[in-house]
């Protein structure tokens, strides 16, 4: 009961309309610039059609902290001052049974991406601890291992490396686990990297 009263209490105070299955909390995102934001944002919508799935922007997060919209704003705009864009290095189509990341592009950490992580981390100021592994999801959606295999294995990313020029930071549910947990995503602040 306790738990029912802590997640409806957490909702109002985000604006979250329906009943989440965990924490809230503040992810920061990278926007990849176009064309990779246009030719992404193709792929998210038609694999959510094809395959009944929720639909989202594409982006990698950097971070994930606590739920302090005035702290993710303050970070946000730090980190936007101090780092230019970023370019990240595509490495595979993956594929795994976990929710969000059913099927992603994977990308290799770099120099840049872990400045970046540092700077929101301080900025927040938030120590809560986030394994950075920078993908950019494509379909959330649990499904059969051998379908994911196909997929990841049909899916052609035309850029080697991707440029991210936004950043975002998101209020949602930790961890994200479903639909309604998409749906109830909400944008706090948004800044563009220093070019």
């Amino acid at each position: 009961m306790h738990e029912i009263q802590t997640a409806t209490s957490l909702n109002c105070k985000s604006g979250v309309n329906a009943f989440v299955s965990g924490r809230i909390v503040i992810a920061y995102w990278l926007i990849p610039a176009e064309p990779a934001r246009s030719f992404f944002r193709g792929v998210i919508n038609d694999l959510a059609r094809r395959y009944d799935a929720p639909l989202f922007k594409p982006h990698v997060t950097v971070h994930v902290g606590l739920n302090r919209a005035y702290a993710a704003e303050r970070a946000i705009s730090q980190a936007a001052r101090s780092c230019k864009l970023i370019k990240l290095k595509a490495l595979e189509i993956g594929q795994s049974s976990e929710f969000i990341k059913t099927l992603f592009v994977q990308f290799a950490l770099n120099t840049e991406l872990r400045q970046l992580n540092e700077v929101i981390r301080s900025a927040a100021p938030d120590t809560s601890p986030y394994d950075l592994s920078p993908h950019l999801s494509l379909l959330y959606k649990k499904m059969p291992a051998v379908v994911r295999c196909q997929l990841a294995g049909s899916i052609k990313v035309p850029f080697s490396e991707v440029i991210f020029d936004l950043l975002k930071a998101v209020r949602c549910v930790s961890p994200t686990q479903s639909a309604t947990d998409v749906e109830a995503w909400r944008v706090v602040a948004t800044k563009q990297l220093s070019g």
